[in-house]
């Protein structure tokens, strides 16, 4: 198992969900929930410099069926963008199917979710997106312990480049 802190980002429309790993890589945990929009790779990017990351894992909605759909060509081109900024750090986009049912079963069957109304609306679906990238990346560092391999596809920061 390598060692080194790893972030996962759980790219959405409207909010990007962020975990890190510790040190050792064994657990993931909950970091902050981005708002998607003009400085959020920025973020990401301050994110992985704070934490000394040694590797950005991105969550890959492909379909069930495998295809590479309207939210998994985003989440690619996502991927691609950060690849570019962080280089040297790798970025990986590892599948991410069923990531957010989880996390959001998880946390129903756990503690409250809090408020009612708009604002609770809104904490609960920020708490659902940190939760999907916890939730994506301890399923990457598992896969990578029992396999000896790291999970998914690495993106080089040339793709995308015309």
């Amino acid at each position: 198992m390598r060692q080194g802190v790893r972030l996962a980002i759980d790219p959405g429309n409207a909010r990007i969900g962020v975990a890190a790993s510790d040190p050792s890589g064994v657990l993931a945990s909950p970091v902050e929930t981005v708002p998607r929009g003009r400085g959020d790779v920025q973020r990401i990017a301050l994110l992985v410099l704070e934490r000394e990351a040694r590797e950005v894992v991105v969550g890959y909605p492909a379909s069930l069926s495998g295809q590479e759909g309207p939210a998994a060509r985003s989440a690619r081109e996502f991927a691609n963008t950060l690849a570019r900024l962080l280089a040297p750090v790798p970025v990986r986009l590892v599948d991410e199917r069923l990531t957010t049912v989880t996390a959001q079963g998880q946390l129903l069957s756990g503690a409250s979710f809090g408020k009612k109304g708009a604002k609770g609306g809104r904490a609960r679906r920020s708490v659902i997106d940190q939760a999907a990238a916890t939730v994506l990346l301890q399923s990457a560092l598992d896969q990578e312990r029992s396999t000896g391999h790291p999970p998914g596809e690495i993106v080089r920061a040339s793709q995308g480049d015309s």
